[in-house]
């Protein structure tokens, strides 16, 4: 359990993952070995649905066991990785299926990035190929994932779903289904990979610059998946939504597509959670559970609210997390939605807390929950490391069966965010309330969390910092009542200068980067306050936001 074929992913201890073996965490088998079983169990039951398209389990596995043979013959081996910027379809599921069943690592990008994003996440993964969809909304991402061919040197293929372009791969194609020989499903049951290699890359929400990635194996993937389905009432009967970017932990794993379909379930793609479209997939494919971020569940809300819920007459959970669910939005969803809310804390790097199904109303509307498994450590602590009285906010510190211990080729950041005996620093605050469940209270990392993308401010402080005019930067989140927080950035400029938020965004926009990204609010002042040391005192500066958006509601926007 210690010898990952990836170079650069950090192991958990021999010890430990001896440990997690012998308490039944880990099941020593592949990912795809669990989902494969399944559909051998329910091979005519409905595994997918995108729109018309409708794939039974026994199509799906065939699919995937047809593409990954594809894979290989296109030169991508165990080990390597691919780079997955699809938007949500049945493309997105059969891809990364026959990714695990082949060995190959998907790298989980999402379908807002751009250039500054993909570039970095190309190189530092060593990725060999990416899929993109041909465009969306707009944007030509086949284009660009051209240019990055040119620019990052390990890429040689882009595969793309959709009209492909001279020297791209129909993904599509190469997607489709076996020619019913069997030998793409005898040879991948023979080359199943190992249970301790990388079964998927995630990104991390982090604040210090660009992403980091998160390599989670088969055997710590396959619990986290089935322990959340467990504890979220996923059973055959479970007709899952995915509405939220797939590439995120939260609808990938947690429990996600992969949990629904361990079990059996049927997992339904929609590239959008409007709540007009959502609404309507609900009511037509009788769907049972599923997960959004705190701004979308205030609009499905509003919706319903103005329109009523008829539409949701099937739906019996709505799983938020992200950000903090606001105590009030979260007593309306049952009366409005007419479904059970489950909130879910927990983060890519590892550790998931749910609030139970069965739990009082007053547990599920205010609090976040409490770990899912039991062997998830978890120590609130003060700035010693010194655990610190229930009731009493703390930084999290966790470790666990599905918990990593350390970040992929970062190993500077690893020493900052986990401690040598393997506690991860979540960089969250939370509380332990009188019911054993935690209540988040806020952050000690420099994080802007809008409506759930995670936002580092380092990052856009050092792109803000190469526009000619600026001196000096600090970006901050800044409340919002729709999306949690936005981005604000107080600004020092050089002499004489005409900065204007337009000006900021338009520079951003030049080098390329993910528009969630871009500034919403721009501060102009002569100096930023200082710390006693010479920081740039950022807790002034969040208040100061606060203060503003007070005496002007307007500053928001």
């Amino acid at each position: 359990m210690v010898s990952p074929i990836i170079e650069g992913v950090v192991p958990w201890p021999a010890d430990v993952a001896a440990q997690y073996v012998d308490a039944g965490y880990w099941e020593n088998r592949a990912l795809g070995s669990h989902l494969w079983e399944q559909a051998d169990r329910t091979p005519d039951a409905a595994a997918l649905v995108d729109g018309d398209l409708r794939l039974s389990y026994a199509e799906l596995v065939d699919r995937a066991d047809a593409a990954a043979t594809r894979l290989a013959a296109l030169g991508l081996e165990p080990g390597h990785r691919v780079l997955v910027q699809l938007v949500n379809g049945w493309e997105f599921v059969v891809l990364t299926l026959a990714c695990l069943r082949a060995g190959v690592v998907p790298v989980m990008a999402l379908p807002g990035h751009r250039r500054h994003e993909l570039e970095y996440l190309a190189n530092h993964a060593e990725a060999t190929a990416i899929a993109v969809p041909d465009s969306f909304r707009g944007f030509d991402h086949q284009a660009l994932a051209t240019e990055l061919v040119a620019a990052v040197p390990s890429l040689e293929r882009v595969l793309v779903a959709g009209d492909t372009a001279e020297g791209a791969v129909d993904l599509r194609s190469l997607l489709a289904q076996s020619d019913g020989s069997g030998e793409d499903r005898a040879r991948w049951d023979a080359e199943q990979p190992a249970p301790d290699e990388v079964a998927v890359f995630l990104l991390s929400g982090g604040t210090t610059g660009l992403p980091k990635l998160i390599a989670r194996t088969h055997n710590d993937y396959v619990y986290n998946a089935k322990c959340a389905a467990s504890v979220s009432g996923f059973d055959r009967g479970t007709v899952y939504l995915v509405a939220l970017p797939a590439g995120h932990n939260f609808p990938l794993a947690c429990p996600g597509l992969l949990g629904a379909l361990l079990v059996g379930g049927t997992v339904v793609m929609l590239d959008s959670p409007e709540p007009v479209q959502a609404f309507a997939t609900i009511a037509r494919e009788g769907v049972t559970h599923t997960a959004a971020v705190p701004a979308v569940a205030q609009k499905w809300i509003d919706h319903a609210a103005a329109v009523g819920a008829d539409e949701l007459a099937t739906l019996r959970v709505l799983q938020v997390g992200g950000s903090r669910l606001v105590d009030e939005v979260a007593r309306r969803v049952r009366p409005v939605l007419g479904c059970t809310l489950q909130q879910v804390f927990g983060m890519a790097e590892g550790l998931l807390n749910y609030t139970r199904l069965d739990d009082p109303d007053d547990v599920i509307c205010c609090s976040q929950g409490r770990p899912m498994s039991p062997g998830d450590e978890v120590l609130l602590v003060d700035e010693l490391d010194r655990a610190v009285p229930d009731g009493t906010p703390g930084a999290l510190l966790t470790r666990g069966p599905y918990t990593p211990r350390g970040y992929y080729r970062a190993a500077e950041h690893n020493a900052r965010a986990f401690t040598a005996d393997g506690w991860y620093r979540s960089g969250d605050i939370c509380v332990w309330d009188a019911t054993g469940n935690l209540v988040v209270a806020g952050r000690d990392k420099d994080l802007i969390n809008r409506g759930g993308e995670k936002i580092s401010a380092e990052e856009v402080e050092n792109l803000v910092y190469l526009i000619p005019d600026v001196e000096q930067v600090a970006a901050v989140a800044m409340p919002d009542s729709d999306l949690g927080e936005r981005v604000c950035v107080y600004v020092v400029c050089r002499e004489a200068s005409g900065l204007d938020l337009a000006g900021v965004r338009e520079a951003l926009q030049a080098r390329q980067i993910a528009a969630y990204k871009l500034p919403e609010h721009l501060v102009v002042v002569d100096a930023l306050p200082q710390t006693k040391v010479g920081k740039i005192d950022k807790r002034a500066l969040r208040e100061d936001i606060v203060a503003r958006l007070q005496a002007d509601p307007r500053v928001s926007r």
